[in-house]
């Protein structure tokens, strides 16, 4: 038994199993067409949509709501099948980058709110799916935008 244990752990010698994160692609209908929000980082400024760690006492589609919400100020109907997950290195304070995997829900906006959690923080752009995939930096996500 020993052996077994010895033998596949050996296999696993230097992996690192991805972080999970969840992020909510808020959604809206404006003049007829679907829109996508997108939202700043903190860090580097680039167009992302909210997204974070998984929460105790939350489904994994309700801390992407709360993501939202904290990030963008939207509240709506959150669709608890996901969109589908991408992949990104997260490059955490000291520089320590680690390999996060997002998995995506879609979240129809109902309402935005001007004040929220991290409100003059980050800045709120409306765009079409496909503007949306062009402005972000990670193919899964892009893929996962075009698809809309």
């Amino acid at each position: 038994m020993i052996a077994k244990v010895g033998t596949l752990l050996s296999g696993l010698f230097g992996f690192r199993p991805r972080h999970l994160q969840v992020g909510a692609v808020c959604l809206r209908r404006h003049k007829g067409e679907r829109q996508v929000l997108l939202i700043t980082s903190l860090g580097t400024g680039r167009y992302v949509i909210p997204k974070g760690w998984p929460m105790k006492g939350r489904s994994l589609g309700g801390a992407a709501a709360q993501e939202a919400w904290e990030e963008a100020g939207v509240r709506g109907h959150l669709r608890h099948e996901t969109l589908g997950s991408y992949s990104y290195l997260k490059v955490q304070d000291g520089g320590l980058a680690i390999h996060c995997e997002v998995r995506v829900f879609a979240l129809e906006v109902e309402a935005l709110a001007e004040r929220y959690p991290e409100a003059g923080r980050r800045k709120r752009v409306w765009m079409s799916p496909a503007e949306a995939a062009a402005q972000v930096a990670e193919p899964g996500l892009q893929e996962i935008l075009r698809a809309l």
